[in-house]
């Protein structure tokens, strides 16, 4: 049976997920009255209230004899990595876009990652049923973007399903059969010890962790075949499975004793943690004495990152084992373990970017009954320090350079505690994005301005037609994780879309600012920030702290400290007790003395009493006002 193995793009609400339905249906994969809710691949809770796919589904359909494997890939940019990997597993993309609307700044990268993938893209005109359609419009621009012709187009109505079929027979026309790997060019040797024949088994591009069979990998093969009990070995992690049970999506399972070259397919590993199989591995037969590993995948490295607290502190286990069972089910998701003196147990976590984190959050919810306190997300840095000062840091952190002839090395730190001493480090280095920023030509001074005051880099700028233009600029990604987004889609009255990827490491003025409450500094307080807002920024947190901290008997002096100089202050004035208030009628100088005795207890208190600080804190200075 012929293969045929494709993926679909698209925007949000441009009708990706309720084409896939139909294509289910029409193939007499899944039937009407078996599918329980709209959005049939879309399995989670949250994905179905919210309308958005969060993680990618493969299914197996079977239309004129022709086996075709679709992955349903999630839409925001947030979730770029799980859209590369579905990319890199098929020979051919659906580019939906919607016949109301025009061409979002998503729908652009995802194009552009289909096209390093030299897949074959068919564009797709959905809902062409609506009043509010302008096919002619939406045809040229789709045109224009992908050079192709007017009759390459197919127009579908996924509701009405007008030309659904249209659709399936294009799909067995235009994507090409899958192809033998190019060995030079899409394979690294990990060991070559003979001259055994290209023996590579097959590519992990997604896994989970299922309750009953633990470790279940989503895989293409590559080569030859697989059969139940074969056993094979992962080559990154060196770990050694058998296929206990090999299964195809249809959606549901279905199982099956052998995985044929081309086809995708889920095994069952029994490995016990989800990182031993990872998702760009490659996978061997244990005979093999020759190894290559495909080069497509690679490990995500996540910029963003957040503090997670619970509410109560003595719920920390149980959100603890919460936060461990979410990350074997989300690879993308890291986390660990810090604990202060000030604030109590929590866990540092980092993200694909803010729509990642609050799934995260909201799945705790839903799927554990952990309510937590999350924190504003940071970004990560990374310092030069000459090589003979971090022989403590873990080499995984590090990269070692060359730097005016000498031996030094990058420390990457979330942290601002890890930042070595100012006089150690050459200079700090911050992550830049590149952001494209589609909006209507009436918007484009809102959105200079806006870029303006996140310290940004023009680029480029091209109009897409008359009314819309694309604005390319280079920002750094601090000054996104914020309320960027949202200052975006109320100066351009909702009508800008964005897309940002990482693009490099820059040298700036990055400083950290340290906060002392009564004259003790408190590490878990201590902030990165460009030296330019330093003194802005620092006002408002130590404003915020005095309203978040209780008062005491003693005055309490909030500082923040750029290294050795304090910047800002703010003061907490002590409780007075009216200890007088017994002494009616008492000679002035009893009073006196009991008031000189008040005032040298609270001397010795302020001496040896240490600062409550509530949990909370941490949270309420990040919030927005």
């Amino acid at each position: 049976m012929s293969i045929r193995n494709f993926c679909i793009i698209a925007h949000i609400d441009h009708g990706k997920s309720t084409l896939a339905d139909r294509m289910l249906e029409i193939t007499w994969t899944i039937a009407k009255r078996d599918m329980k809710h709209a959005q049939a691949l879309d399995t989670m809770e949250i994905e179905q209230e919210r309308w958005i796919t969060i993680k990618l589904t493969p299914v197996r359909m079977n239309w004129k004899w022709i086996q075709l494997n679709l992955i349903d890939t999630p839409w925001h940019v947030d979730f770029q990595y799980e859209v590369s990997r579905s990319l890199a597993s098929v020979e051919g993309a659906v580019l939906v876009v919607d016949a109301t609307q025009w061409i979002e700044a998503q729908t652009l990268s995802n194009v552009y990652l289909a096209i390093e993938n030299d897949l074959e893209i068919i564009p797709v005109l959905n809902k062409i049923d609506l009043p509010s359609a302008d096919v002619e419009r939406v045809s040229n621009e789709v045109i224009s973007l992908l050079g192709c012709k007017r009759e390459d187009i197919i127009m579908v109505s996924a509701k009405t399903w007008e030309n659904v079929e249209s659709l399936l027979d294009a799909i067995i026309e235009r994507v090409p059969l899958p192809k033998k790997l190019d060995k030079e060019s899409n394979l690294i040797p990990f060991e070559s010890t003979s001259d055994e024949p290209w023996v590579v088994k097959w590519l992990i591009f997604d896994s989970q962790y299922d309750t009953y069979k633990w470790v279940v990998v989503y895989l293409k093969l590559f080569s030859w075949e697989i059969r139940k009990w074969d056993k094979l070995e992962l080559v990154n992690t060196w770990a050694r499975i058998e296929a206990t049970e090999v299964w195809y999506f249809a959606p549901s399972y279905i199982p099956n004793w052998v995985l044929k070259e081309w086809e995708i397919w889920y095994v069952v590993t029994w490995l016990k943690s989800i990182t031993e199989a990872r998702v760009w591995d490659t996978v061997f037969a244990w005979k093999s004495d020759l190894k290559f590993g495909i080069k497509w995948f690679k490990q995500i490295t996540p910029f963003v990152y957040a503090w997670i607290y619970p509410v109560d502190n003595d719920e920390y286990i149980k959100l603890k084992d919460s936060v461990e069972k979410l990350c074997l089910n989300d690879s993308s998701l890291t986390t660990e373990n810090e604990v202060s003196p000030a604030l109590g147990y929590w866990f540092r976590c980092w993200f694909l970017w803010l729509l990642h984190l609050d799934i995260v959050k909201e799945r705790l919810w839903r799927e554990f009954w952990m309510d937590v306190i999350m924190t504003s997300p940071q970004v990560t840095y990374k310092v030069l320090v000459v090589w003979n000062k971090v022989e403590l840091y873990n080499r995984f952190h590090t990269e070692l350079i060359e730097h005016q002839w000498k031996t030094c090395t990058f420390i990457y730190f979330s942290n601002p505690e890890d930042l070595p001493k100012p006089w150690t480090y050459i200079h700090i280095e911050e992550p830049i994005a590149k952001v494209e920023i589609i909006t209507h030509t009436d918007y484009i001074w809102n959105m200079m301005q806006l870029a303006q005051d996140r310290r940004w880099i023009f680029l480029n700028q091209f109009f897409l037609d008359a009314a819309r233009v694309v604005l390319v600029y280079e920002i750094p990604m601090g000054e996104l994780v914020g309320d960027f987004y949202d200052d975006l889609k109320s100066l351009s009255s909702w009508y800008a879309s964005l897309n940002y990827e990482f693009l490099k490491y820059s040298i700036d003025d990055i400083v950290k600012i340290d906060f002392l409450i009564a004259w003790e500094r408190v590490d878990a307080l201590s902030m990165m920030v460009h030296e330019k807002k330093a003194r802005l920024v620092w006002w408002k947190i130590c404003k915020k702290l005095k309203d978040n901290i209780p008062k005491a008997q003693f005055s309490i002096a909030i500082q923040a400290a750029l290294w050795a100089q304090v910047i800002a202050r703010e003061d907490i004035w002590a409780l007075r007790k009216d200890v007088t208030a017994k002494l009616y009628g008492w000679d002035v100088s009893r009073k006196r003395k009991v008031l000189e005795k008040q005032k040298e207890w609270k001397k010795k208190l302020k001496m040896f009493w240490k600062v409550s600080i509530p949990s909370e804190t941490f949270v309420n200075i990040l919030k927005k006002d």
